[in-house]
């Protein structure tokens, strides 16, 4: 293949992509979008999820293209066209960049050929409910351990997430950690504060694996009646469906607690800055890092989160916040009274929090690992 056939220096493959909202997408957006900004040629190819949005478009210097639709599957959707879209695109790339868990990874993968592969590997995918549930969650580690083995590299969020992976077999030898990325969003005024009260948040879609109404029964045992919980997040237009229901169940009648609903970007600030304690509650391995959690760190705001592999990870690298037992509403009050009662340090820790976690260390991995594997290609 000569220079003049390649058109993009990283072509990206993920099931959803802006304007949908959830961890693995935002990822794979913030790295797409900072690359750009770098000079970096970026092709996103996703499925239109939603059948409004255009087959191709330029988002913040990132080509867009969108395959079709033809069936929903759980959190998932089927699109015929999507590995092959995927796979002609990267062959005209110097690297493509496949965000996991993706159905068709180890399809695009073999269709791709030779090109260099580099996989982010978000988290494994967990459903244990119906014999189906099991049947796909099989599917999809067969498929992701299957593009495992013809990458040069997979990309955990963190050492801890990979060495806990089902797939870890496959992606050994492999692997190079790299934070996702994490904006900064200090500055924000505090437009979501009730009263002197200490505040507790949470930010993220109202789903199952975020483990929403353990958080809300641990706030609910503090007795501080000026106390806040505000719960931030999409419950409308969620992939596999919300559990919003069940977390209105848990609040009940207790004032102190508000569902805010889906907030934009430019709203986050002015959350984080009305907050005392953040909290990430997740339950299982769908969850791998929490980038939201991240944001409150570097805005200043300790983190209660989850003790599972890769949650637990920003925590206890900066110190700042608490690790607790994941289902235990006993933990969570005890992790959200300690840190409720302790606010000191949080200049230092969202130093040691930006040391860590800073967006530009993130672009910069990203970079240096697509370089490191990328085929020579100029414009």
């Amino acid at each position: 293949m000569t220079q003049r056939t390649i058109t993009h220096d990283v072509v990206m493959g993920l099931t959803y992509y802006s304007p949908y909202v959830s961890g693995l997408t935002e990822a794979a957006r913030l790295v797409a979008e900072g690359l750009a900004a770098r000079g970096k040629r970026v092709l996103v190819v996703a499925t239109r999820h939603e059948a409004h949005l255009p087959a191709h478009e330029v988002l913040n210097g990132v080509e867009v293209r969108r395959t079709p639709v033809v069936a929903r599957l759980g959190k998932g959707v089927i699109s015929p066209t999507f590995p092959a879209v995927v796979a002609r695109a990267a062959r005209r790339s110097r690297v493509l960049n496949l965000h996991m868990p993706l159905l068709e990874a180890g399809a695009v993968a073999l269709l791709s050929g030779s090109t260099p592969t580099v996989l982010t590997y978000q988290c494994d995918v967990s459903m244990q409910g119906t014999r189906l549930d099991r049947v796909q969650q099989r599917v999809m580690d067969l498929s992701s351990a299957a593009a495992m083995r013809r990458s040069d590299v997979v990309v955990p969020s963190s050492d801890d997430y990979a060495v806990h992976s089902r797939l870890r077999p496959a992606m050994e030898g492999r692997t190079r950690a790299i934070a996702p990325p994490c904006v900064d969003r200090r500055g924000g005024a505090p437009a979501f504060r009730d009263g002197a009260g200490p505040h507790v948040g949470f930010v993220g879609r109202i789903v199952e694996e975020k483990g929403l109404e353990f958080l809300v029964e641990g706030f609910r045992r503090l007795e501080d009646p000026t106390a806040r919980l505000l719960i931030a997040g999409d419950h409308a237009r969620v992939a596999g469906g919300s559990v919003v229901e069940r977390v209105r169940a848990a609040v009940g009648a207790d004032p102190r607690i508000r569902l805010l609903g889906f907030l934009p970007d430019d709203r986050l600030a002015d959350l984080y800055a009305s907050l005392d304690v953040f909290a990430l509650p997740s339950v299982n391995s769908f969850e791998a890092f929490g980038i939201v959690q991240v944001e409150a760190m570097l805005a200043g705001v300790p983190s209660l989160a989850s003790d599972i592999p890769g949650v637990r990870i920003p925590v206890q690298r900066t110190g700042f916040g608490v690790v607790v037992a994941p289902r235990d509403p006993d933990a969570v009050h005890r992790g959200l009274r300690d840190l409720t009662l302790d606010l000191s340090d949080r200049v230092d820790g969202a130093r040691r929090t930006a040391e860590l976690y800073g967006l530009e260390r993130t672009l910069d991995e990203y970079d240096a690992v697509f370089e490191s594997v990328a085929r020579p290609g100029g414009r």
